[in-house]
């Protein structure tokens, strides 16, 4: 069964702002561990970065996994 797009977005938007808040936890309860003492707006904009970047990453592997499953049809529709 497909998805919609509907819900590819809402899953996407989900994602992000879990990871978004799964991000400042961890920075707020770590980071002192480590002698950090960033301000609650810098934790927040380090937030941003860091989930813009996991962005990135996700973007980036799922490309990469599609490509390999094109390229992997394509072979199998050619033949050895």
């Amino acid at each position: 069964m497909n998805q919609s797009r509907l819900i590819s977005l809402a899953e996407a938007v989900t994602n992000v702002v879990v990871g978004y808040g799964i991000a400042i936890a961890t920075q707020l309860t770590v980071f002192p561990v480590f002698g950090l003492q960033p301000s609650l707006g810098e934790n927040l904009l380090l937030g941003v970065v860091f989930t813009g970047v996991s962005l990135l990453r996700s973007y980036l592997v799922r490309r990469a996994f599609e490509n390999w499953r094109v390229r992997r049809e394509r072979q199998s529709a050619t033949g050895p």
